[in-house]
């Protein structure tokens, strides 16, 4: 038998019952129930239940080991009963029968315990990352990063593309963030900067007469760490082609993200290719912004041509409209119950942000007839109203009108 291990803590199941076996792992934790001890080993593929009687002459060493200790252990594999199966665990139908238990390491008192997903303050999770990277979550994560970044090696494989590793020691290329520099042992005073993106690099393959080329590189920025990227560094897939136009890069590009959040996404819903696109000046006059959430189901309508109507007497925006403007209006859902400051806040916004101010009015019904109610609702006919219902998709809610 191997010398630690013959199975992996996730391989044993009822197949495996009545064999004897070896495992080796880390304490995951503990059970005492007087005349028995259970304790559930760990290894990186999984956990095992383990069971010690009193009269077990390692029933003392395991009363006394701590969690997070590294044994190895030998066992005969035994079915549990029906009343205490584990379906949440793949090897929940048996359990080991300790007949031999080894210390391989022995743990301390633990800073923090690896068993459960308590959330502790990040710079004990950061000095003792070995422990924190145990827990079951941050675990799965390593593991899904591993796996993401070989999906996207292998597409991008078959795909045509070859894969370089380009200098981390260079001269300083600024790309919107501040260099880290690294001091020159060669060249006293002088420095290196680390790469804030691989752009000259790649550029010099390409202009080397290769194709098609990709990186999963680190980029290094001197910058404020985000909630999506540790500070001073990510990684990201940087890729070049030859002679291509950019319909030739969406090809690549959504086939990849389609497939990968495919794979990875736990059944979450993905957008089929070819992925819809928005001109940028479209997604600022629907959105307000370049990067719009599609999920967001408020969109901006311009609602300029029912400010010229007759049956509409507001003449600070018909004049605003004669000096070439337009106007433009939010819904603004589920917000009828908002108090008169709920509004005045969002006008003193406007002006700080550079506009005169904003109107709004709010949507009704009075005797089966659409009214408008508000500062500005007394100035908006019926058919008015019933027009601003229709351009701008809306239920009866409160409504912002925004000038330009």
């Amino acid at each position: 038998m191997h010398k630690y291990r013959s199975h992996t803590c996730s391989e044993i199941t009822k197949k495996n019952s009545g064999k004897t076996v070896k495992l080796s792992g880390w304490i995951h934790r503990k059970r005492d129930h007087g005349n028995l001890l259970f304790f559930d080993l760990r290894d990186h593929f999984g956990l095992t239940q383990c069971v010690v009687e009193n009269t077990n002459e390692f029933f003392k060493v395991v009363e006394k080991i701590r969690p997070e200790s590294v044994v190895c252990v030998v066992g005969k594999v035994v079915d549990r009963s029906s009343e205490t199966i584990n379906k949440d665990l793949f090897t929940g139908e048996v359990e080991l029968k300790i007949s031999s238990f080894e210390v391989l390491s022995e743990a301390k008192d633990l800073p923090m315990p690896v068993f459960g997903e308590q959330d502790y303050p990040e710079d004990i999770r950061l000095k003792y990352r070995f422990l924190d990277l145990r827990r079951q979550e941050m675990h799965e994560n390593i593991i899904l990063r591993s796996k993401v970044i070989s999906f996207i090696r292998n597409k991008m494989i078959a795909d045509g593309f070859l894969e370089f590793q380009t200098p981390i020691l260079t001269a300083s290329s600024p790309e919107g963030a501040r260099d880290f520099l690294v001091p020159s042992r060669m060249h006293p005073g002088k420095f290196y900067a680390l790469p804030q993106a691989p752009q000259q690099f790649k550029q010099m393959v390409m202009i080397s007469g290769f194709d098609k080329y990709f990186q999963i590189a680190p980029c290094f920025r001197d910058e404020d760490g985000r909630a999506d990227r540790s500070p001073g560094e990510h990684y990201q897939l940087d890729m070049e082609m030859s002679f291509v136009e950019q319909g030739d890069i969406f090809k690549i590009v959504e086939p990849l993200f389609f497939s990968l959040f495919k794979e990875f996404g736990k059944g979450k819903d993905v957008s089929e290719i070819p992925f819809k696109k928005i001109t940028y000046k479209s997604s600022m006059l629907k959105y307000g912004t370049d990067k719009p959430d599609l999920r967001n189901p408020i969109e901006i309508c311009d609602v300029t041509a029912i400010m010229k109507r007759e049956d509409v007497k507001l003449d600070i925006f018909k004049k605003i409209i004669e000096k070439g403007g337009v106007v433009r209006a939010i819904p603004a859902p589920n917000t009828s119950s908002k108090a008169r400051s709920f509004f005045d806040g969002y006008n003193n916004w406007a002006k700080e942000e550079g506009a005169k101010g904003l109107g709004y009015i709010i949507l009704a019904k009075d005797n089966g007839k659409l009214i408008g109610k508000g500062p500005i609702g007394k100035f908006f006919s019926e058919e008015a109203i019933g027009e601003l219902v229709k351009v701008c998709k809306i239920m009866i809610q409160y409504f912002f009108l925004l000038t330009k």
